[in-house]
């Protein structure tokens, strides 16, 4: 990948389904040499969630591109084996077993460490190598519950709603790892010591689970679900329904915002009502609710569309897909026989591209193993014993 930023990097990736496959994808699409590493038995079954080409869901190949395959078995002495000598050369390993697991394979950060001081450990979970939840199981919805995220997602009145949006796997067990991989790994870049990064996905919630964390400490209570004003405490932040059943994100929070959207509806008179609170936010809620029930959303987005006062149209997926402003950005790309996104920074003098499809198991085993110094009865040897 010409101009990639992280080219010369390789990336060791024993991770399977999201979190850590979205981690080690923003890697390779920047360029770095990822190699999944699978075993003989289910592999990464992302494959198998859903249905895709060939067999191969959309899933495991959207998050996967750019990467290249191997089968190893860990659980032989002879594959733990590869996997150090792999690690010799490898910059950085990303791994999302529960903690100790790692250890118990021999090929846990110490083990790693001692073949390659450099190198850069990551090691992705729901609650982190220590802490008494340390061991337990856990899902998305377990860590953004956790973190009391989940508690304020909702409207006045209702049980918590589930996101769509991994927050605890994205923002946590990819973003954040990455932050850290990244880190640890200019680090040693200077000083010739890798590092452990030990990320959980909870703590990673917690740590950007700002606004209540401000109202606990300066009203001494995090405001109900849909109080807070960002979430239904303040009508000039909301999602209005609109005549055809579509909705408006109607965000003029801001007095300037305020005032040239009380102008543009020919309400001038609202401008007063600027930061209502309480019965007089829930009474203007009542006017915008009928006002945008009024028109269908075409009318709204197209209403609004040169007004610069923060109201949009809430699109779908497959809308934002074809939007002009996401298009222009180059955020869609098409590979693999798939509409896939492209990576969310942009820098310059690199353009981004997929130059791989997601790998088959053990699709490069052979090419990684040979230019890793392994001889040719090695690697005979290898697959004779199905440890790659």
């Amino acid at each position: 990948m010409s101009g990639g930023p992280l080219t010369g990097v390789r990336v060791l990736d024993l991770t399977r389904l999201l979190p850590g496959p979205v981690a080690t994808l923003h890697l390779a699409d920047m360029g770095a040499d990822v190699i999944k590493i699978e075993d003989h038995a289910a592999g990464d079954y992302a494959r198998i969630l859903g249905d895709g080409p060939d067999g191969v869901s959309v899933f495991f190949r959207s998050v996967n591109r750019n990467k290249r395959g191997l089968r190893l078995d860990l659980k032989q002495a002879q594959g733990r084996e590869v996997l150090l000598r792999l690690a010799r050369a490898a910059d950085i390993v990303v791994e999302s077993f529960r903690p100790g697991v790692s250890d118990k394979l021999g090929i846990g950060y110490e083990a790693l460490r001692a073949v390659n001081p450099k190198i850069v450990y990551c090691a992705i979970t729901g609650y982190g190598q220590t802490g008494p939840l340390a061991m337990a199981a856990g899902h998305d919805l377990n860590y953004i519950g956790f973190a009391g995220v989940l508690d304020q997602i909702g409207i006045d009145g209702g049980q918590p709603a589930i996101p769509n949006l991994q927050v605890g796997d994205l923002l946590g067990g990819a973003m954040t790892a990455v932050m850290g991989i990244l880190a640890a790994l200019f680090d040693a870049q200077r000083t010739g010591q890798g590092r452990l990064v030990d990320v959980a996905m909870s703590e990673a919630v917690l740590a950007h689970n700002l606004f209540p964390l401000f109202a606990l400490q300066t009203a001494g209570a995090v405001p109900a679900r849909g109080g807070d004003i960002l979430s239904g405490g303040d009508a000039g932040y909301g999602v209005y329904a609109t005549a055809d059943g579509r909705y408006m994100a109607v965000a003029p929070l801001e007095q300037k915002f305020w005032q040239v959207f009380c102008e543009a509806i020919g309400r001038p008179d609202w401008q007063a009502r600027h930061g209502a609170r309480g019965a007089a936010a829930a009474a203007l809620r009542r006017e915008l609710v009928e006002l945008f029930a009024s028109r269908s959303q075409a009318y709204w987005r197209d209403f609004f569309a040169n007004v610069d006062c923060c109201v949009t149209p809430v699109l779908d997926v497959a809308e934002a897909l074809e939007h002009p402003q996401f298009r222009a950005r180059g955020m869609v790309v098409q590979a693999d026989g798939l509409t896939q996104y492209a990576p969310p920074v942009k820098l310059s003098g690199w353009v981004f591209a997929v130059d791989r499809a997601a790998p088959s198991p053990g699709e490069h085993s052979e090419e990684i193993l040979r230019e890793s110094g392994f001889g040719e009865q090695e690697i005979a040897a290898l697959q004779a014993g199905s440890v790659i």
